[in-house]
């Protein structure tokens, strides 16, 4: 009788999943030139990397070397000359403009540094807004915004109009407003930029531990360390480019690795 032997294979652990799984975001080769009709000014030059379901990343570099124009491109607020960005598994390039702006309604959320809000609203009011501009009943809004405002601590400054609030508390509410149709990504362009140290420090806290207890991914651009060390990892870029992506794969600007050969970096997660 011949003894049959198996072999035991050990259970996916949710880092091992995380490894296994697909990106989120996608970027390869992605080329965007804007063009006066007198210069020609390359933004963004062949840039390839990927984030992961649930990363927290930062993105860094000096003024002009692309960061702004990479998250927008991402998001799929400009379009890209060459290349291919997928978010999710789908090419946003190939949806029309009203399909585009319906996906990043329903799977993407905002975040900017001069927070965007209306100043004749009140806070759970510009919390609601995009609820009701994407057909939701406004009973169903008002409560997704309340719900909202209690993850960021302000529903006790529900009916405060943003200049009412402080600083920390508008960024606060335009998080809650990110967050209301509970996205898959958070954009974040420079969102401490316009606050003190210290309630800069509260703001990435709370993204940070909204990151961690909802699972959402968050893409940062921002000039300050002490944002880029509180997130997963940094992609640092120079003249359009990704120098480093923060998995220890780097490249010069006349693209060239580190050790002397020209392969970029691959969008490969």
């Amino acid at each position: 009788m011949i003894e049959q032997t198996t072999t035991e294979v050990p259970p996916q652990t949710a880092d091992t999943a995380a490894d296994t799984a697909p990106p989120i975001i996608a970027a390869t080769d992605v080329v965007k030139t804007y063009d006066t009709g007198k210069v020609r000014v390359p933004a963004l030059r062949g840039v390839s990397f990927a984030v992961a379901r649930g990363e927290m990343v930062a993105v860094m570099g000096p003024s002009g070397s692309g960061k702004t124009t990479l998250l927008n491109c991402l998001a799929g607020l400009e379009e890209i000359d060459s290349g291919q960005i997928l978010v999710d598994g789908t090419d946003i390039a190939t949806m029309d403009d009203r399909t585009k702006t319906d996906y990043r309604a329903r799977n993407m959320g905002f975040v900017f540094q001069f927070y965007n809000l209306l100043p004749v609203l009140t806070a759970v009011e510009n919390v609601e807004l995009p609820l009701l501009i994407a057909g939701v009943k406004p009973k169903e809004a008002r409560r997704r915004a309340l719900e909202s405002l209690d993850l960021v601590r302000l529903r006790e400054w529900q009916t405060q109009r943003p200049a009412e609030l402080s600083g920390g508390q508008r960024q606060r509410v335009t998080i809650a407003r990110a967050l209301v149709n509970d996205p898959a990504i958070v954009w974040a362009d420079e969102p401490t930029g316009d606050l003190d140290s210290e309630t800069a420090d509260e703001i990435i806290t709370l993204m940070r531990t909204l990151n961690r207890e909802r699972g959402q991914t968050f893409i940062i651009v921002t000039h300050d360390a002490g944002v880029g060390a509180r997130t997963d990892r940094i992609i640092r870029m120079r003249d359009g480019q990704v120098t480093d992506d923060g998995l220890g794969n780097t490249r010069t600007t006349d693209g060239m690795s580190a050790d002397g050969q020209a392969t970029p970096i691959a969008a490969s997660r």
